[in-house]
């Protein structure tokens, strides 16, 4: 019996490529540019499976286009790049990647606190440029993060890691969420639940970690923006298009809070060219989960959600299982 075609937009690790090498035919996208959208519609094609990632749209066209189509896998957590409603009428398994980022991006979204805190990157620059005079007492001085107050927007499995590490910053920890977190967590963390109006008040670091819906796109507004304390910093690390750049950049230009760090974007790999220049921004090119370790893990688990469906089991990772009946 011949083997499913599988099409894979990049390379992926050594560990992830080994499992799909032995279930499948498998068709590499392998340039080091990102795949076309032609190409992508060209060689998707024919297949019965799709490793994808973000930046790759699987919708109604793509859907069309390929009819042999039974999984499309997103090497993610998050998954807006996947149309499931669309994969659910197409009668595609649409899976993502959970869990194993988890920690990684906790651990990014600290390097950005801190480094955006005690203006690092201004001081490496500075060093580099070959200008600077020697110490002085009042040069590039931050703020300081221990026994502050730090708002995580939205407490799922990262924004909780965020909070756990805080702990041992003594830290005080407040947190919003659509749900509140069951009591024992928030004593385990030594949280609490507050309104979204008092977290953006109350907050002298704000890190989100919410999933990219209608609801929150945009949540990073300006009237949002203008309740933060002017000493207050904002960190992202979820999905770009929940901060309005345009609003962000006005804050800082008025002063309105001291600094921002972003690991995603509104319109990436676009950022507003109005924080490209600032130096109370800190910008980095979507790297939260960009360890050799997790990124392996995430690829891993991808190609095992394939597997898993052409072995006719459900795929672990499954996001509409239930809807086309998988058990």
């Amino acid at each position: 019996m011949a083997k499913p075609k599988v099409l894979s937009t990049r390379p992926l690790f050594p560990a992830a490529r080994a499992i799909l090498d032995q279930n499948f035919q498998v068709d590499y996208w392998t340039p080091p540019e990102r795949i076309s959208r032609a190409e992508l519609l060209q060689r998707v094609a024919d297949k019965d499976g799709l490793v994808c990632l973000l930046t790759e749209k699987v919708d109604d066209e793509l859907l069309n286009t390929a009819p042999s189509l039974r999984i499309a896998a997103t090497v993610s957590v998050g998954y807006d790049n996947i149309d499931v409603p669309a994969c659910t009428r197409h009668r595609v398994v649409a899976t993502n990647t959970p869990g194993v980022l988890d920690d990684t991006t906790a651990d990014f979204a600290w390097t950005l606190l801190m480094a955006i805190a005690r203006r690092l990157l201004e001081g490496d620059a500075w060093i580099r440029s070959g200008t600077w005079p020697g110490w002085d007492l009042d040069q590039l001085v931050g703020a300081d993060v221990w026994g502050k107050t730090l708002g995580v927007l939205g407490f799922g499995r990262i924004g909780r890691g965020v909070a756990r590490r805080a702990q041992g910053f003594h830290m005080r920890i407040i947190y919003s969420d659509a749900v509140r977190v069951p009591a024992d967590v928030e004593r385990e963390l030594g949280a609490q639940f507050v309104d979204r109006d008092a977290l953006f008040r109350e907050a002298d670091f704000i890190s989100i970690h919410v999933p990219l819906m209608p609801e929150t796109r945009h949540l990073i507004s300006t009237e949002n923006l203008n309740k933060m304390k002017p000493t207050a910093f904002l960190i992202n690390t979820s999905r770009g298009p929940v901060v309005d750049e345009a609003a962000l950049a006005d804050a800082l230009e008025n002063k309105k809070i001291a600094g921002a760090a972003l690991d995603v974007f509104e319109n990436e790999p676009k950022v507003n060219p109005a924080l490209v220049p600032r130096k109370d921004v800190i910008l980095t090119p979507h790297i939260a989960s960009a360890s050799v370790e997790t990124r392996t893990k995430m690829a891993v688990m991808a190609a095992n959600n394939l597997v898993a469906f052409f072995e006719g089991r459900r795929p672990p990772n499954a996001l509409n299982a239930d809807a086309l009946g998988l058990k």
